[in-house]
């Protein structure tokens, strides 16, 4: 698995001419014709894609995929976003594919795209939204339109991205100036990448790059350029690559008649499955056995942006970066202040290992996502005097889960049922039918199961390797000087700055404990962690003299998996897949032509662990990729590293009893 950060990160270096438009001092290389950006661009991409024409003849329901290399100053997407909204009908979609190894700042971008006030009605929605940009694959929504960004290596990013493209853009600097990206094996993956039929346009006419093109697979012809250049090229895709894919992490062929979906549990993890789901034209009913969203993990009054990374690029690293920027974008719809705060995180280095390991993270990640302090500068950013200095997550901070997901599913599309609690799922038809004894709660040709644990209650999933984890928070009331912190602080727990007049301190990790009401014990423990943390705010909280039984607190029960990933995709049934693919527990490097045995129309969503306010939010993304087959919003190997199949897979190789 590749290494979550490319090496040697950087955003864009300008400058910037007398008429205010931006040059690649890195490249020495124009973003964009300093004539006209705008007519360039159509001229180049639009036109030769027949982008008008296939926008307007897309059904209800359809999309059209669009793949560039080079985002640069986010022109093209402009250009092609506004066509899509002057020509495309109601309900269909565009999702645009980018790739950018030195993304703008925010202020460049600003910038740059004053240059066009005919696109400023975009501009600003991607301005809006364009914070938390990080190395992986960062999603963004904007109603009918999806942006993916790939951020890094475009030959990298492109390995790891799993879509079908319509039309491509190859873009970015020109071969003499970024020879590395205008390779092959960039093109092949282009080829790979492609729809049957797949369009391109470029703005380079160099022989090299005409013939690396036909070699991948594309017919390619000359066209005239745009200004002052002679050529550009124009072709599509003639004969689609071959891949051979593992069935058991293939996209299940089932695509159901209707677009409803019935999803079981609102927490973070089912509300944001709605959400996704609800944003592509899908009828939801969400089924919550409470009386409200988010009253058992997603409940805790603040909840933490804690981004628990590894220097090796693990998979959970790199779902947590792309997650983490996909909920900041999200956060940016509820309340600043009383829903959420980008106040920051700061994570102390307590002890030598834990020294160690935020070495590494700050050698490895860049300054913008977190950044080395010591002990005096730390203190001045929290607000309160503390042991240790730490790394610091200038983008974080802390959020209101209950108020993310009621934003979440407060769309005329979602249906919310409280008081449903469901102990059987029966297929009847093409329908799922969610049954309590004889009386039917709810059906639909799709189901979704999101209630953490409880997702092993039903048959078709009680195979599911969960654990359930007992986690205490402690409200500790604001005082006169404990409103001097101004961040998070984490160490083995975390404290919050005050919401409502309290500070949230916790949580708990209890393994043995199953009592859902709060301890006095656990209070305990939680005060002694908050001392370690920093015995000055300790004492501004005057937490020596509390009295532990007056204290309020909140226990929930985290779900989380062996690996600590969470479980998110389509079921199949285990005793099938087992005799499906026998042969693997002799030679697991087989891969036999058999199609997995899928449970048409059953999907998970669960175990998020104590990373849910991170993971959840981008997993709806990921679920509704699925079940509409369209670019995934994280590598192909994340999401097959997340999917419940990973357990049946090693229940045969490693002959798991």
């Amino acid at each position: 698995m590749s290494a979550a950060i490319p090496p040697g990160f950087e955003h864009a270096e300008l400058d910037w001419d007398e008429n205010g438009q931006p040059q690649s001092r890195r490249y020495g290389d124009v973003y964009f014709s300093r004539g006209s950006g705008m007519a360039e661009t159509t001229h180049v991409f639009l036109q030769p894609n027949r982008l008008a024409e296939r926008f307007a003849a897309l059904q209800a329901g359809e999309r059209l995929v669009i793949g560039e290399t080079g985002f640069g100053t986010g022109l093209s997407f402009l250009c092609a976003w506004a066509l899509f909204e002057r020509t495309a009908p109601a309900n269909s979609a565009l999702h645009f594919v980018s790739v950018e190894k030195h993304p703008l700042t925010r202020d460049d971008l600003q910038r740059a795209l004053t240059l066009w006030p005919e696109l400023q009605l975009q501009a600003r929605q991607l301005l809006d939204q364009y914070v938390a940009i990080n190395p992986g694959f960062q999603q963004f929504r904007f109603g009918q339109v999806t942006l993916t960004l790939l951020v890094g290596d475009a030959l990298d990013r492109l390995k790891e991205l799993d879509a079908q493209v319509d039309a491509w853009f190859l873009d970015g600097f020109a071969p003499p100036k970024n020879p590395d990206m205008w390779q092959p094996e960039l093109f092949e993956q282009v080829a790979r990448l492609s729809a049957p039929g797949a369009t391109l346009a470029t703005f380079s006419s160099a022989g090299s790059v005409r013939r690396a093109l036909k070699e991948a697979g594309f017919e390619i012809k000359r066209i005239p350029g745009f200004g002052q250049k002679w050529e550009n090229l124009q072709g599509h895709l003639a004969a689609s690559p071959k891949t051979l894919e593992s069935p058991w992490f293939a996209r299940p062929p089932h695509q159901p008649t209707q677009r409803k979906a019935l999803i079981i549990g609102a927490g973070l993890a089912g509300c944001a499955s709605a959400a996704s789901l609800a944003a592509r034209g899908w009828q939801v009913t969400l089924l919550e056995r409470h009386d409200d969203v988010a009253q058992e993990g997603s409940g805790n009054p603040q909840g933490v942006l804690y981004l628990k990374l590894s220097a090796h690029g693990t998979a959970l690293s790199q779902l947590v970066a792309s997650g983490f920027g996909y909920t900041r974008r999200l956060l940016q719809n509820l309340q600043q202040g009383q829903d959420w705060d980008a106040c920051g995180v700061l994570q102390l280095a307590f002890d030598n290992k834990e020294s160690a390991r935020q070495a590494a993270l700050s050698d490895t990640f860049p300054p913008s996502l977190l950044r080395a302090v010591q002990r005096e500068e730390a203190e001045q950013l929290a607000g309160v005097a503390l042991g240790h200095g730490g790394l610091f997550y200038p983008d974080t901070g802390w959020a209101h889960p209950p108020a993310l997901c009621r934003w979440l599913i407060a769309h005329p599309a979602i249906e919310l049922l409280r008081h449903r609690h469901p102990v059987e799922l029966r297929r009847a038809g093409e329908q799922w039918q969610a049954l309590i004894g004889d009386e039917l709660l709810a059906e639909a040709p799709v189901v979704i199961l999101a209630g953490a644990a409880d997702v092993a209650r039903f048959s078709q999933s009680a195979w599911l390797p969960l654990k359930r984890i007992r986690g205490q928070i402690t409200a500790l009331p604001v005082t006169e000087q404990s409103c001097a912190l101004r961040t998070v602080l984490c160490a083995k727990g975390y404290v919050a700055p005050p919401r409502e007049g309290q500070h949230t301190l916790g949580a708990s990790f209890n393994f043995a404990e199953t009592d859902p009401a709060p301890s006095a014990a656990e209070h305990h423990s939680n005060l002694e962690m908050l001392a370690e943390i920093s015995a000055d705010l300790h004492q501004r909280l005057e937490a020596d003299t509390v009295d532990i039984d007056q204290l309020h607190g909140r226990v929930a029960f985290r779900c989380t998996s062996p690996d600590y990933l969470p479980i998110i995709g389509a079921l199949a049934d285990p005793a099938r897949f087992a005799e499906a693919y026998a042969v693997l527990a002799k030679d697991a490097r087989q891969v036999p032509d058999t199609p997995c045995p899928w449970l048409d129309g059953l999907y998970v969503n669960t175990a998020h662990g104590s990373r849910g306010l991170i993971t959840a939010p981008l997993s709806g993304e990921l679920l509704a990729a699925w079940l509409n087959d369209e670019p995934l919003p994280v590598p192909r190997a994340i999401a097959e590293a997340c999917h419940p199949n990973r357990f049946l897979l090693r229940k045969l190789i490693r002959r798991i009893d």
